[in-house]
């Protein structure tokens, strides 16, 4: 697992023991994608330019949702969304903030293993009063993440 970051993005990367294609399809594949990362997003799909919401199912954070736009995707190789970055306080109308960019991209490496690095860009867009917080929130959030897509393409 690798760490870098400055105050605008935070990236990881790690390699899975898995083909390329079989890490795409727990990215591309919302319900997929929803088992792993903790939302119930059974019956959505993830496309350009489209919404893709459902509730979150983490122990503590059932009361939110997992809310973004798609924004790219070329097959076996990125997927990136925007969204809100830990806007967890549902008396907040965060609407009116610039979303981050969330990118997982796909590389191959070695025999049967695939590189997959996530970015979240543009904290420094989010408002100062919760971009520390949203910042070490999402870091922690990205490490837990990897460890869930690993376990979730190995099973």
């Amino acid at each position: 697992m690798e760490h870098a970051s400055d105050t605008d993005r935070i990236e990881r990367s790690i390699v899975i023991d898995a083909p390329r294609a079989t890490v795409w399809n727990a990215l591309a594949d919302a319900d997929a994608f929803g088992r792993w990362f903790g939302a119930d997003l059974k019956g959505r799909t993830f496309a350009p330019g489209q919404r893709a919401r459902g509730n979150i199912t983490y122990p503590g954070y059932e009361h939110l949702h997992f809310d973004v736009v798609i924004d790219r995707m070329q097959p076996l190789e990125l997927l990136s969304f925007r969204w809100h970055p830990y806007a967890v306080d549902p008396a907040v109308d965060y609407s009116e903030e610039q979303p981050t960019l969330v990118t997982f991209t796909l590389a191959d490496a070695g025999t049967n293993r695939t590189l997959l690095t996530i970015v979240e860009s543009g904290f420094d867009n989010v408002p100062p009063h919760r971009r520390l917080e949203a910042f070490r929130m999402n870091g922690a959030g990205w490490d837990a993440q990897l460890t869930n897509i690993v376990r979730h393409v190995a099973a």
